[in-house]
């Protein structure tokens, strides 16, 4: 959420900065509800004083001997009409709220402009694509020709389109990427591993930012009254676990890492990528947080970059980065690089990694503060995350990078003591 006061005092500019993202904010709307906000706040004031200055007038009748019954009636009166002001004043202050809460994040003065994803910069590239003597195939053909890998049809009879059945050495290479991930992110790359619910409550997804704009793109469900959400990544539980909490500056930098499963209805993406793994309503990612201090956070956002980059540098899968332009950067984001990696089917870069600095957006939200060591006082963190990686896409990518001519898969090097030595699949 954007500080209160760039509604208030800065509303133009605000407007302005929001603009360059494709973002209307109804200024007119802001400004009547601030003036509203304001009378109604002159008016209590006014009301809390003459109460005051009444009630005095009691004793002072009562001590003359005075029927002080009017004057009870008056103070009574002016009772009722203060609390239906302060009524009043919430009910403005709701309004003013629920539209700073659909408000996205201001964009870093370093962000390219652009309206969609056609107008994002390449920032450097890595590795070359192989060149193949033979018919490349996509990821659904190379697995699905397996005698186990792939099994669409029996996702299908499960849960419905967009779900998946591993089987066999797939479904142990899909799980040595996720530990594989996991070791790298947690002993070279300093990030604690943890272990969080899939299952949230509502105060955490509004938290990062998910709700209340994005709740069609979620999973809900109704518990015995409770109502919770499938987590949509584990940025939700990670980044949340601050919130509410003033963190001893000592603390920071807070790293994190976990592999959980992501859920997401993909809402408004139908009819695409429907083939395959690259958009499948459950998905596992070994996601990665960081938590630092403010004049820390681009830094940061360059290490974490760099992070999901060894992974598919160690995987030996090319792959390019791009910092996303303001048409095309997320809700809560206030810079963010996208790394894609090279898939030879469709001989083109696809996503496999966003990578954000959501500034204090995410942290005002939350109020997730540290402690400021110098000034003794609590100031709003920076929280940043990033897919470390996407596995289910990692895993497409190996499919079509390490295709053999055979219809055999030969492992990454990287990966081959998580298979028990295994140099092939389907050899």
């Amino acid at each position: 959420m954007l500080d209160a006061k760039l509604l208030r005092t800065d509303l133009e500019q605000t407007a302005a900065a929001l603009a360059k993202r494709g973002f209307t904010l109804d200024v007119e709307k802001l400004t009547a509800l601030e003036e509203q906000r304001k009378a109604i706040q002159v008016k209590t004031q006014e009301l809390q004083s003459e109460r005051n200055s009444r009630s005095k007038s009691i004793g002072q009748a009562k001590a003359r001997g005075e029927d002080i019954q009017p004057l009870l009636a008056q103070v009574s009166q002016l009772g009722d009409d203060l609390e239906a002001a302060k009524n009043e004043e919430k009910e403005v202050l709701k309004a003013i709220n629920d539209i700073a809460a659909a408000v996205p994040n201001i964009t870093h003065e370093s962000v390219p402009a652009g309206d969609s994803e056609d107008d994002n910069v390449e920032v450097r590239k890595w590795g070359e694509p192989k060149a193949y003597d033979f018919e490349v195939k996509d990821h659904v053909d190379i697995a699905t020709a397996l005698d186990k890998g792939l099994d669409f049809e029996s996702g299908a009879k499960l849960a419905g389109t967009r779900f998946v059945v591993m089987r066999g050495q797939i479904a142990k290479l899909h799980r040595a990427l996720a530990q594989f991930m996991l070791d790298v992110h947690s002993e070279e790359h300093g990030y604690e591993e943890m272990y969080v619910p899939y299952l949230v409550n509502h105060d955490s997804l509004y938290g990062t930012g998910q709700l209340p704009k994005f709740g069609e793109d979620l999973f809900h469900t109704d518990l015995s009254s409770k109502t919770f959400s499938l987590i949509p990544t584990a940025e939700v539980p990670l980044t949340n676990l601050v919130r509410d909490e003033i963190v001893d500056e000592k603390e920071l930098p807070i790293k994190m890492t976990a592999h959980t499963p992501c859920f997401r209805s993909e809402a408004g993406s139908s009819g695409r990528d429907i083939r395959g793994l690259i958009r499948q309503h459950q998905f596992d990612k070994v996601e990665m947080v960081q938590l630092v201090k403010p004049e820390t956070s681009f830094d940061a956002l360059e290490e974490l970059t760099a992070h999901a980059e060894n992974i598919l540098k160690k995987l030996e899968l090319p792959f390019r980065t791009v910092v996303l332009c303001t048409g095309d950067i997320g809700f809560s984001a206030t810079k963010t690089y996208d790394i894609e990696v090279w898939l030879p089917a469709q001989n083109t870069y696809r996503e496999i990694s966003s990578c954000s600095n959501m500034g204090d957006f995410q942290a005002r939200r939350m109020q997730a503060r540290f402690r400021n060591s110098e000034t003794n006082k609590p100031e709003l963190l920076h929280t940043l995350n990033g897919s470390g990686l996407a596995v289910g896409r990692t895993l497409v990518a190996i499919l079509e990078n390490y295709q053999q001519a055979d219809g055999s898969i030969e492992i990454p090097k990287v990966l081959q003591p998580y298979m028990k030595g295994l140099t092939h699949i389907g050899k």
